[in-house]
C-alpha cells in the first residue's frame, strides 16, 4: 500500500501528519532569531603593532613585511591588506569563509610569536584580534549637551553608558566626539628653563606625589579601624602644589613652570546633530542578537532616561538601521499575504469551489511554517532572504497539490466514486509529484554550496525554499489526496458562471489540441522558433547590465568628505558646514548628523536620514543624485554622496575599489597610478576617484646631532622622550574622581606647539646641570611624507576608489579600468580588487557556474527517476525558452544582472521542467497502455494543460506582489519577482509546443514494447 493510499483509508493519521509539522514550525519560529542578512562568519584577524618614533618607511620594512612574510604561510588566507603609517602597523588577514575564525586567531599568534625576535625591541607587543562582522552600530543616539563638552562626556561616560551597555543583545558602546576628562599639566618651557628643569623632573615628581597606597588598619581589644592615607592627589589645585624641586632654597611647584587644568584628552573628532554641538553614541549588537529587539530597548532606555537628565540635556534616536529591517521584513510579510490571495483567486478561477479551493490552499501555512523547523534546525535566521525565499514558496508549493487535485477532481468529474477517484488520481500522478519536487529541490543544491561570500549570502535562500518545496511534496502526497477523498463531490449541475469559465477552459484545450497536432505535422516550425528564441535570449544578456547587487532606498544618504593632508580637525569639521546646510535644505530630510576626524583627522562623515518612505516620493538615490553636484562644489575638500550599499557591506565602501600592485619604489608607483587615473578620469561612469596613496602628509623632521649631543652628555632617548611628552603628551600616572581614574597628562602649552620653530626653543639637561636648547643639538626640517604605505597580498599597492555616475554600472566601471590597465600599466604591475568590486567579480563567475552545475543535478536527477537520458533532455529543452522570457521581461522593467535576478535564473529552471516532467510522464503510461506515440504525446499535453496553466498562473501571480513591490528594500525584491513572471509566462507558453515536438522527435526510435508500465506509476525506460 503506497503512502497517498494509506493517508486516504487513514485521514486522522494524514491529518496528525500535517499537524505536527505545523506544531514544531510555530515552536520553531518563537526560537529564530531576526537579522538582516543571514550571519556570514567571515575570518579577519588584525594584527596591531606601536612602533613609537618610526617612520611609515621603517615601520614598513623592519614590522610590517616581517610580519606579511610569516602570516603569508597560514592556510586559507584569501586576502592579506596592510598598512604601515608613522608608528603604527596594521596587518588584517581576511581568511577563506571555510576557515574557523578562531582556529584562524589562532594561527595568526602563533606567526607572530615565531617571528617575535626579528622585530625591534623598543615595539609594544603585537596586539591580535578578530574582527567581528556585525562590529557597526545599528543604532546611533545624538547627545543634545546643554553644557560643555568635558561635562556632558563626563555625564555620558558614567550614567548612560552603563545602561545601554547593559541591554539585552548590546555588545558595546561607543562615543563619537567626546572629550574624555584628563588632569593635564601644561608646562612652560621658559620657565622650566629658567629653573634649570627638564619634563623628566616633572613628571618624576607627579609620579612620586600622586601615589595611593593601602596603610592597613589599627586593631585594638574590641575595636579596629581602617587606616586610609589620602596619599593620591584629586584636584588641579593640589597638582599644582606638587614641589618638582628646590633650587637655591626656594621650592619649585608646579603652578611656577605651568598650571594644572582639567580638560579633554584631546580634541581629535567633532560631532554635531542637526547643526548643533553633540556626542554621538553608537550602540553595537551582539553577534547573535536581535537588532529589532535591541533596537526597542534602547528607545525605551533613551524615553526612560531623558526624565532624569540634567537640564538641558536630551537623548534623541539619530539614525537607527533596525527601522530599514523592520519596514524591509514587514514588507515582505504584506508581498506574502497579498500573493496568497492571487494564488487563491487563480485556484478558485480554475476549480470554481470553494471545497476543491481549499485543499491546495492549507498545503501553503503547512509548508511555510514547516519550513521554520528545517530553518531552526539548520540554524537560520528570519531574514530577508528567508522570507523572500518564502514568497516565491507560496507559489510552488501549491503547485503539487494542485496537480493531485485536478487529477483526482478529473476522475470525480467522470462519475468515479470520490475515494475510488483519489486513490486513482493520486497513484497516476505520484511520481510527477516526486519527480517534480525532487527536481526542485536539486535545482537549489549548488547554491548550498557555494563558496564565495556573495552566494553563501543565498545558502539560506535556497535551502529554505528546497525545505519548503520538499514539505509541500510530502502534504501533497499525504494530506491533499485524503482532503480529495473527503470533501470533492460530484456534482450534475454547475452554475452559470461555473458553465461559462468551464466552456472558455474547454474551448482553450480544443484550440491547444489542434494547433499542437498542426505543429507536430510542421515540426520545423517549432524548431526555427526554438532557436530563434534561444538567440534573442542570447542578445538580451548581453544587453542586460550586470551589477552585483541592486542600489536599495535605506532611507539613508552617507556623505563622505576628505580634507586635504595636513588638516587640523577644526579644519576638517569647518567643511562639513556647507554639508549641513545642504542638507538642512532638503525637503525629504528627518535628521542629520556629522562627525569630522573618522577614521582620521582628515575624514569627515555626514549621514543624512531621511523621511519614512511613505512620506517621500523621492528615492534616497534621486535625492543623493540632487546633493553631488552641490557636495562637489565644496572648495578645499573632496566631498560626495553615498549610497550606502547592500549585502552587509560597509557603508564607507564605494562600489569601484581597484587595486594596483607593483614592488616598484611608492614614488614611481604613485607616477603609475597617475598615468592610469588620468585614462580613467575621461570614463563619464566613474565619479569621485582617489587613491590611498597619499606622499604629501606633511612632516617635520628632527634630525639628531649625535656628536653635539656626546659633547654636551646628552642621551638620545632624553631628546626623544622629551619631544614627547611636549609635543605629543604622556601620561604619567592617574587620578580619581568620583570614583572614576582617569589620566594625568604632561604635555607643552597649547600655545608653545604651533609652529616647527617650537621645537628648537625646546631645552634639555646637560653636562654640569647645564640647560642646552635643542636648536643647538637638532636640525628641523619641514617636508612631506606618505600618510600610510599600504600592501595588498604582501605587494606595494595602491587602491583606486570612486563611485558610478547615474547610469553606469560596476560591470561598465570595471570593464573600462580592465582595458585602461592594459593600456596604461607597465608589465611590472599587476591589479586585482577589493570590496564591492570583488564580491561583483567572484560572484559573478560564481553564480554562472553555480547555474550549470544545476542544469546538471536536474538532468542526473532526471535522468534516475524516468530511467532515462532522452526524455530528461527533452524536459530541459523549456529551460532557454523561459530564460529568454525572464531576460526579455527584465530588460523591459529597467533591471539589471545582478545577485538576486541570477538567483531567480536558477530557480526558474526548477519551476519550468516541472511542465515539461508533467506532459513527458502522462506521455510515458499512455505509450504504456497501448497508445502510438503521436496521440499519446497529444493526449498527455492536452490532459495535463489545465494544471500546468493552473501552476503557471499561481506561480505568476504568486511573483507579481513581488514585482511591484514598494517601500523598503523593494528594489532587489522587483529583479527575482519580474524574472520569474517573465520567465514563467512566456516559457510556459513555448513549452506546450516544444517539449511535445522534441519527444516525437527524440523519442521517435523506441520501440513500444520496451515501455514497461510500472506500479504504481508507469515510466518508460530507454
Amino acid at each position: 500500500m503506497t503512502l497517498p493510499e494509506t493517508c486516504i483509508r487513514r485521514p486522522v493519521f494524514a491529518t496528525v501528519l500535517s499537524l505536527v509539522i505545523l506544531l514544531m514550525g510555530l515552536i520553531s519560529y518563537t526560537r529564530l532569531a531576526v537579522r538582516e542578512y543571514p550571519r556570514i562568519d567571515e575570518p579577519v584577524v588584525s594584527v596591531n603593532t606601536t612602533y613609537r618614533g618610526a617612520s611609515a618607511e621603517v615601520v614598513e620594512s623592519q614590522v610590517t613585511k616581517i610580519l606579511e612574510d610569516s602570516l603569508a604561510g597560514i592556510e586559507g588566507v584569501e586576502v592579506m591588506t596592510s598598512q604601515s603609517r608613522s608608528e603604527t602597523s596594521r596587518i588584517n588577514v581576511r581568511f577563506t569563509l571555510k576557515r574557523d575564525p578562531d582556529g584562524a586567531a589562532a594561527d595568526v599568534r602563533d606567526k607572530v610569536a615565531r617571528v617575535r625576535q626579528k622585530l625591534p625591541d623598543t615595539i609594544d607587543e603585537p596586539v591580535i584580534a578578530k574582527v567581528e562582522s556585525d562590529s557597526n552600530p545599528i543604532i546611533y543616539i545624538a547627545v543634545e549637551t546643554g553644557q560643555s563638552p568635558l561635562e556632558a562626556s563626563d555625564y555620558v561616560k558614567r550614567y548612560i553608558q552603563p545602561r545601554l551597555s547593559v541591554l539585552p543583545g548590546a555588545a558595546d558602546v561607543r562615543v563619537f566626539g567626546e572629550r574624555q576628562v584628563s588632569m593635564r599639566i601644561n608646562l612652560d618651557r621658559t620657565r622650566l628653563a629658567g629653573y634649570r628643569l627638564t619634563v623628566q623632573d616633572v613628571e618624576d615628581a607627579i609620579r612620586r606625589q600622586n601615589a595611593e597606597i593601602p596603610a592597613g588598619r589599627i586593631e585594638s581589644q574590641a575595636r579596629e579601624f581602617t587606616v586610609v592615607a589620602e596619599t593620591d592627589l584629586q584636584t588641579p589645585e593640589q597638582f599644582n602644589s606638587i614641589i618638582v624641586a628646590n633650587v637655591g632654597g626656594y621650592p619649585v611647584r608646579v603652578r611656577d613652570v605651568g598650571n594644572a587644568v582639567i580638560g579633554a584628552i584631546d580634541e581629535r573628532t567633532i560631532s554635531r546633530f542637526n547643526g548643533k554641538s553633540s556626542l554621538n553614541i553608537g550602540v553595537i549588537k551582539q553577534a547573535v542578537a536581535n537588532p529589532l529587539d535591541l533596537s526597542n530597548a534602547v528607545r525605551q532606555e533613551v524615553d526612560r532616561m531623558n526624565q532624569s537628565l540634567p537640564t538641558g540635556m536630551r537623548l534623541i534616536v539619530a539614525y537607527d538601521t533596525s527601522v530599514f529591517i523592520d519596514r524591509s521584513i514587514t514588507s515582505v510579510f504584506e508581498t506574502i499575504a497579498e500573493a496568497i490571495g492571487l494564488v487563491v483567486l487563480v485556484i478558485f478561477f480554475f476549480l470554481r469551489s470553494l471545497r476543491a479551493t481549499v485543499i491546495p490552499i492549507v498545503t501553503i501555512p503547512v509548508s511555510l511554517v514547516g519550513a521554520f523547523a528545517l530553518m531552526y534546525l539548520f540554524g537560520f535566521t528570519i531574514n530577508t532572504l528567508t522570507l523572500l525565499a518564502m514568497v516565491l514558496a507560496i507559489g510552488l508549493v501549491v503547485d503539487d497539490a494542485i496537480v493531485v487535485l485536478e487529477n483526482i477532481f478529473r476522475h470525480i468529474e467522470e462519475g468515479i466514486p470520490r475515494k475510488q477517484a483519489a486513490m486513482q488520481g493520486a497513484r497516476e500522478i505520484a511520481f510527477a509529484v516526486v519527480a517534480m519536487t525532487l527536481t526542485l529541490a536539486s535545482v537549489f543544491a549548488p547554491l548550498a554550496f557555494a563558496t564565495g561570500r556573495t552566494g553563501r549570502l543565498f545558502i539560506e535562500f535556497a535551502l529554505t525554499l528546497a525545505g519548503a518545496v520538499l514539505t509541500s511534496g510530502f502534504i501533497a502526497l499525504t494530506l491533499s489526496p485524503m482532503m480529495c477523498s473527503v470533501l470533492l463531490r460530484h456534482q450534475e449541475r454547475h452554475s452559470w458562471i461555473y458553465n461559462t469559465i468551464e466552456s472558455w477552459i474547454v474551448a482553450l484545450t480544443n484550440g491547444y489540441r489542434r494547433a499542437l497536432g498542426f505543429v507536430l505535422h510542421h515540426r520545423w516550425i517549432v524548431i526555427t522558433a526554438w532557436v530563434a528564441t534561444a538567440a534573442f535570449g542570447t542578445t538580451f544578456f548581453l544587453m542586460l547590465k550586470a551589477e552585483l547587487s541592486p542600489l536599495e532606498d535605506r532611507g539613508v544618504v552617507f556623505g563622505l568628505v576628505t580634507a586635504p593632508q595636513g588638516s587640523t580637525p577644526q579644519y576638517t569639521s569647518d567643511t562639513l558646514r556647507p554639508i549641513e546646510e545642504f542638507y538642512s535644505k532638503v525637503p525629504e530630510a528627518a535628521a542629520y548628523t556629522t562627525i569630522s576626524g573618522f577614521p582620521t583627522v582628515v575624514d569627515g562623515n555626514a549621514v543624512l536620514r531621511l523621511k519614512p518612505w511613505e512620506e517621500r516620493t523621492k528615492k534616497q538615490k534621486q535625492i543623493a543624485d540632487e546633493l553631488r553636484p552641490q557636495l562637489a562644489n565644496i572648495p578645499g575638500a573632496l566631498a560626495f554622496p553615498l549610497n550606502p550599499p547592500s549585502l552587509g557591506q560597509s557603508f564607507r565602501s564605494t562600489p569601484i575599489e581597484f587595486v594596483i600592485m607593483s614592488q616598484v619604489p611608492y614614488v614611481e608607483l604613485q607616477r603609475i597610478v597617475d598615468r592610469f587615473l588620468d585614462e580613467m578620469r575621461k570614463f563619464p561612469g566613474a565619479q569621485n576617484l582617489q587613491t590611498d596613496l597619499r606622499l604629501n602628509t606633511p612632516e617635520v623632521r628632527v634630525t639628531i646631532n649625535r656628536d653635539k649631543l656626546s659633547d654636551v652628555a646628552v642621551n638620545v632617548d632624553t631628546v626623544g622622550r622629551t619631544l614627547e611628552t611636549m609635543l605629543g603628551g604622556r601620561q604619567v600616572t592617574r587620578f580619581k574622581r568620583e570614583g572614576e581614574q582617569y589620566d594625568v597628562i604632561v604635555q607643552l602649552a597649547p600655545v608653545d606647539r604651533t609652529t616647527p620653530a617650537d621645537i628648537s626653543d625646546t631645552y634639555v639637561r646637560g653636562r654640569n646641570n647645564e640647560m642646552v636648547q635643542l636648536s643647538n643639538l637638532v636640525d628641523v626640517r619641514e617636508g612631506v611624507a606618505p600618510q600610510s604605505l599600504n600592501h595588498f597580498n604582501r605587494l606595494r599597492a595602491v587602491k583606486v576608489t570612486g563611485t558610478l555616475a547615474p547610469g553606469y554600472t560596476i560591470d561598465d566601471a570595471l570593464k573600462f579600468m580592465e582595458s585602461t590597465a592594459r593600456a596604461v600599466l607597465p608589465p611590472t604591475a599587476q591589479t586585482d580588487y577589493d570590496g564591492q568590486s570583488r564580491e561583483f567579480k567572484k560572484s559573478g563567475g560564481e553564480i554562472y557556474f553555480t547555474f550549470v552545475l544545476a542544469l546538471m543535478f536536474i538532468y542526473l536527477v532526471l535522468s534516475a527517476q524516468f530511467e532515462s537520458f532522452v526524455h530528461p533532455f527533452v524536459i530541459m529543452l523549456s529551460v532557454p525558452l523561459s530564460m529568454t522570457g525572464a531576460l526579455f521581461v527584465l530588460w523591459l522593467a529597467g533591471g539589471t544582472l545582478n545577485i538576486y535576478s541570477q538567483v531567480g535564473l536558477v530557480t526558474l529552471v526548477g519551476l519550468i521542467t516541472k511542465h515539461g516532467i508533467l506532459i513527458v510522464e502522462f506521455s510515458n503510461q499512455l505509450r504504456a497502455k497501448g497508445e502510438d506515440m503521436m496521440n499519446a504525446v497529444i493526449d498527455a499535453a492536452t490532459l495535463r494543460l489545465r494544471p500546468i496553466l493552473m501552476t503557471t498562473g499561481a506561480m505568476v501571480l504568486g511573483a507579481v506582489p513581488l514585482a511591484l513591490a514598494h517601500g523598503a528594500g523593494a528594489e532587489s525584491r522587483t529583479q527575482i519577482g519580474w524574472v520569474i513572471v517573465g520567465g514563467m509566462a512566456i516559457g510556459t507558453l513555448l513549452t506546450l509546443f516544444v517539449v511535445p515536438t522534441a519527444y516525437t522527435l527524440l523519442a521517435r526510435k523506441h520501440r513500444e514494447g520496451e515501455l514497461p508500465a510500472h506500479e504504481p506509476t508507469p515510466a518508460v525506460a530507454d
